[in-house]
Parts: C-alpha cells; sequence; structure tokens
C-alpha cells in the first residue's frame, strides 16, 4: 500500500511539474514579438501605458525624445512609401538625391492609404486590428540614417481613410444604406445596430472610410503619432482628413455623425484636438488644392481657415492635372502648371495673412506640387516651373515645397543642385 502511494504521489508531482514548465513557455512565446520585428529599449522605456479599448489610445511618452535633426531653413521634401523605404537601393538613391540637389527633407508613409502601418510600433491597438506591416524591419536606425545625411524625415499618417479600421471596428466606419438590412417595421429604414464589414461604404475605388467624427479613430492616429516622434520623426503629416469625395455619397450612413453638425466644423474639432494631444510636436496638414481659393468646404469639411489656427504647416495639394476645364480659363489647368500653382499659393498665403490680423497663428504655407505625368507632360521645365511659381507667390515667406510622384523617383533636372 505504501508503495501504491509513493507512486501516486510521485505522478502527481511529475504532473505539476509538467504544467509549471507548459504554461511559463506558453506565456514566454505569448509574449514574444513577430518574427521580422524589432524592439529596442528605447522604444520599451518610451511607451507608459496604453489604455482599455474603451478609453483614449494615448501613448505617454516618459523618455527623452530622440535626437532630430535642426528645422532646415526652407523645406524641400520628396515623397516615400514605407515599401521604398524598406529598400537600401532606394534608399541609397534618396541620400544621393539629397546630396545632389536642395531635396533636403522625405515624407515617409507612417500608415498608408491602405490603412497599414509599414513598421512594428508600440500601439497596442495597432497589433490588435492586424494594422502593422512590418516593411521597414528597423524604424529607428531608418530614421537615424536619414538623420545622418541631414534629411528632415516627416511621417505621414492617412487618418479617416482606413480599410484595417474599418473592418475590425465596423461600428466606428461609414456604412452603405443599401447593404444594411432593414427594419421589419420600417421597410424603408434600415438598421443601424447591424453594423457588420458586409456593410460598409466603399469609394470608387472599393476603399471603406470611418466616421470623421469617431473620437476613437482619432485617438488611434494620435496614438500613432506619439509612436513615431518616439522613433525620432521631425515632424507628423496627416493626410485623408476629411469626408469621402468620390463614389456614391448619398448611399453614406454615419453611425456616429448626425448630418446637423457642418462637415468643416468636424474637422476643425479634430484639428484642434491633434495640437492639444500633440503640444511641441511639429505638425502639417494636407488639403485639396482647391482649398486655397474656395469660400466652401467643397462638401468634404476642409476649409483652409479651419487648419491654420493648429499646424505648423499647411500643405494644400496643388496639381495642375486635378483642376477642372475652366479653373483660370484654362481648358486644361495641367498645361499651365505656373499659373495654377502661383495664383493658388498667392491666394492661400492672403487667407493666413488675413487670418493672422485677428488671430493667433504659426502656420506657414508649404504645398505640394505635381511631379508625375497626368494631363501633360511634366518634364524638368514643368516641375521647375511649379517650384518657381511657389518662390514668385511666397517671396520672403517662402517655405519650401514636397514634391509628389507615386513612384517615387523624381524629376532631377528641375532641382537645383545642393
Amino acid at each position: 500500500m505504501k508503495d501504491i502511494i509513493k507512486t501516486l504521489t510521485f505522478f502527481i508531482f511529475l504532473v505539476l511539474l509538467f504544467g509549471v514548465f507548459f504554461g511559463s513557455s506558453k506565456n514566454s512565446v505569448k509574449n514574444q514579438k513577430p518574427k521580422g520585428t524589432q524592439e529596442t529599449q528605447s522604444t520599451q522605456e518610451a511607451v507608459k501605458s496604453i489604455p482599455p479599448e474603451n478609453s483614449p489610445q494615448i501613448l505617454e511618452i516618459e523618455t527623452e525624445k530622440p535626437e532630430t535633426i535642426e528645422i532646415p531653413a526652407t523645406i524641400r521634401a520628396v515623397y516615400i512609401t514605407s515599401w521604398s523605404a524598406s529598400r537600401n537601393d532606394y534608399i541609397n538613391y534618396l541620400i544621393d538625391l539629397a546630396k545632389n540637389t536642395e531635396i533636403n527633407a522625405a515624407v515617409v508613409d507612417i500608415k498608408d492609404w491602405s490603412g497599414y502601418i509599414g513598421y512594428d510600433t508600440q500601439v497596442e491597438l495597432a497589433e490588435k486590428y492586424g494594422a502593422e506591416s512590418f516593411r521597414i524591419k528597423d524604424i529607428d536606425s531608418f530614421v537615424k540614417k536619414l538623420h545622418d545625411e541631414e534629411i528632415y524625415v516627416i511621417g505621414r499618417i492617412a487618418v479617416f481613410q482606413d480599410p484595417i479600421l474599418a473592418r475590425t471596428r465596423p461600428e466606428i466606419a461609414i456604412h452603405s444604406q443599401s447593404r444594411l438590412p432593414l427594419s421589419p417595421l420600417d421597410p424603408f429604414r434600415p438598421i443601424f445596430t447591424s453594423l457588420t464589414p458586409f456593410s460598409l461604404w466603399l469609394d470608387r475605388l472599393g476603399l471603406a472610410w470611418i466616421d470623421p467624427m469617431a473620437k476613437e479613430n482619432w485617438d488611434y492616429n494620435i496614438a500613432i503619432a506619439k509612436d513615431a516622434i518616439s522613433h525620432g520623426f521631425d515632424e507628423i503629416n496627416f493626410d485623408y482628413v476629411r469626408f469621402p469625395s468620390d463614389g456614391d455619397l448619398k448611399d453614406m450612413v454615419f453611425p456616429i455623425w448626425d448630418g446637423k453638425i457642418e462637415k468643416h466644423l468636424v474637422i476643425k474639432d479634430f484639428f484642434k484636438y491633434l495640437r492639444e494631444q500633440l503640444p511641441g510636436v511639429r505638425l502639417s496638414v494636407d488639403l485639396f488644392g482647391l482649398t486655397c481659393s474656395s469660400a466652401d468646404d467643397l462638401g468634404v469639411g476642409q476649409i483652409i481657415e479651419d487648419a491654420f489656427g493648429y499646424f505648423d504647416y499647411i500643405s494644400p495639394m496643388i496639381y495642375p492635372s486635378h483642376y477642372a476645364p475652366g479653373f483660370l480659363g484654362f481648358e486644361n489647368p495641367a498645361e499651365y502648371p505656373y499659373e495654377v500653382i502661383n495664383y493658388s499659393t498667392a491666394r492661400a498665403l492672403q487667407r493666413l495673412s488675413v487670418f493672422k490680423e485677428t488671430q493667433e497663428s504659426n502656420a506657414q504655407i508649404r504645398p505640394w506640387l505635381q511631379d508625375f505625368n497626368m494631363g501633360a507632360i511634366y518634364d524638368d521645365s514643368m516641375v521647375r516651373n511649379e517650384i518657381q511659381a511657389v518662390l514668385d507667390a511666397t517671396g520672403k515667406d517662402f517655405n519650401g515645397f514636397m514634391l509628389w510622384n507615386p513612384s517615387n523617383y523624381y524629376t532631377e533636372g528641375a532641382l537645383l543642385p545642393d
């Protein structure tokens, strides 16, 4: 009998021992970062806490902000995707471009049109939503490499166009009225409690959007911005800060925005919130080019004056190919880059000057310019004419420009030598 008891006791001991071993192993695996990512001590220390999902998702930066370079007197930037930023050959191209021309800055996608973030972050919700795409393997080394070459690094965040977040959080996304189930009591009224990814509203490119009034999305993007600052980005650029502009707009259903508050006031509140949550951070915002001259909100909630009080740089996207026939009397505005950009930049500067007469603002105008063929061939002279148009329109108030080409390769002949 004693032998049996000893045997049972030994067996129970083994079971407990194996349970502790495998339990600790499971926890160890669970807490590991996904393969191909990197976590450094500096980023661990930068994150104080990430609140629960229903609380504002704001990163608290405890440690000192990583070293940034001195802000250039005039920022002359080019846009690059996170895919380009992941390639050594492209980084070498960018560095050579900066060494050989007047280019001294790069606008790098942090979160792009797809909703994916291009590197490993400390934003817990980004991991939960499956929004991290580890394209740039070591974001700290990437930023440092550009800084070592005296390249100013701007991080770009697409805000309200976010298919990833829309699919994972459909309750804060824009939906299609025609795809929602109808109430049995009112066959003409959709049931708004049945918001699923299957009823998402999509724009003409098939992309989903977030309700611009969803504060949880505001906090999510601010958390991403704070994480980027902890990695040494010199400036944060916000794009897609508007209501949708294309697709079946009459079919849109907003779970939060009631349609009564003016669209531009929703966007202005977001701008104000950004500045409150990101004090001391250099911020820029991308607006439609027509905001320079239009008095209304263009149907998307963008009025240029609404941004003047909250951003360091206002960046209207003055792409001549995007202007309708008849603008300034030109049948094809794309063929007249100097005239379109000079007029638009001058109007923006004029409106900023009037704003500063009565309200406080540190904003400066720094437009996006077209370096791609659409509506006309944009060769050396066409792109140079755009830059000259900004110089002539701003004079002593010239604060630079940013070039956009989706291929990320730029017309070097249009740029002055360094």
